[in-house]
């Protein structure tokens, strides 16, 4: 996945060389890693873009500051933990990357990981949602760039 920011591709390729148990250890592990809201984004869901495609409440919101580079924020409860491990996925791998890296990730990414053989296809779509929110998004922001 050479189109893949880079700490993106570490963490792709660590899932994909993981023994099938492992990944979803990972996962959990992610779900664990997911940073807090921002003050200005906590409780404020009005302000964030809901992702109707999930089957448990998701929220999130992204910025692209004056050097072009994306900060994701994403608000999931704990009780969706499969998830919130891919929401920490996507902020420990987009968070800092440039609006061109991010837009250039490819929408299966995660199915590189081999997730499809530890969750179920319903949350792998959920999972392709976000990231088409979340890329919609930073093409609205990178007008400013």
């Amino acid at each position: 996945m050479a189109s893949a920011p880079p700490k993106l591709q570490r963490i792709v390729e660590l899932f994909a060389g993981a023994p099938k148990d492992l990944r979803l250890e990972a996962l959990l592990e992610y779900s664990r890693k997911l940073p807090p809201l921002p003050d200005h984004l906590d409780g404020h869901h009005s302000a964030m873009e809901q992702v109707h495609e999930c089957q448990t409440p998701f929220f999130l919101s992204t910025e692209v500051d004056a050097d072009c580079r994306v900060t994701t924020w994403f608000d999931c409860p704990p009780e969706a933990p499969t998830t919130r491990g891919f929401a920490g996925i996507l902020a420990e791998g987009l968070n800092g990357a440039t609006v061109e890296e991010v837009l250039a990730v490819p929408n299966d990414f995660y199915t590189q990981m081999g997730l499809a053989e530890a969750i179920s296809s319903l949350r792998l779509r959920g999972m392709g949602a976000i990231l088409g929110h979340l890329k919609r998004q930073v093409r609205q922001h990178a007008a400013a760039c």
